[in-house]
């Protein structure tokens, strides 16, 4: 709370009143909402869905082999190499935790 000097104090109980209902007017001019947080979770069955498309990636790896010359590698080490990346993301649970929003996301 800030002093004001003596010339600027209201003298009468009028005065005092009257600024107190301003200040009150001012203070709850605006509607308070209750704050809500956002809460998402999420769950990615990725292991499953890679197990179910491991055929199809099988079949289409001669595919790899139209890549530019630089880029040209083993078509089935590739499969491979990808397969375990998405099989090892397998159990990874991923927490955001902020004051306005959770997010949780598992990965099976």
């Amino acid at each position: 709370m800030s002093l004001q000097p003596a010339t600027e104090r209201p003298r009468d109980l009028a005065a005092m009143r009257e600024r107190a209902v301003r200040v009150r007017r001012v203070r709850y001019a605006e509607p308070v909402v209750p704050h809500r947080r956002t809460r998402i979770s999420l769950w990615l069955p990725l292991t499953p869905i890679f197990w179910m498309l491991a055929p199809f990636a099988i079949l289409f790896a001669p595919l790899i082999l139209l890549a530019p010359p630089l880029w040209r590698m083993n078509p089935y080490v590739t499969v491979y190499a990808v397969g375990r990346v998405l099989v090892a993301l397998g159990g990874t649970d991923v927490d955001v935790d902020t004051p306005d929003a959770r997010v949780r996301i598992k990965i099976l």
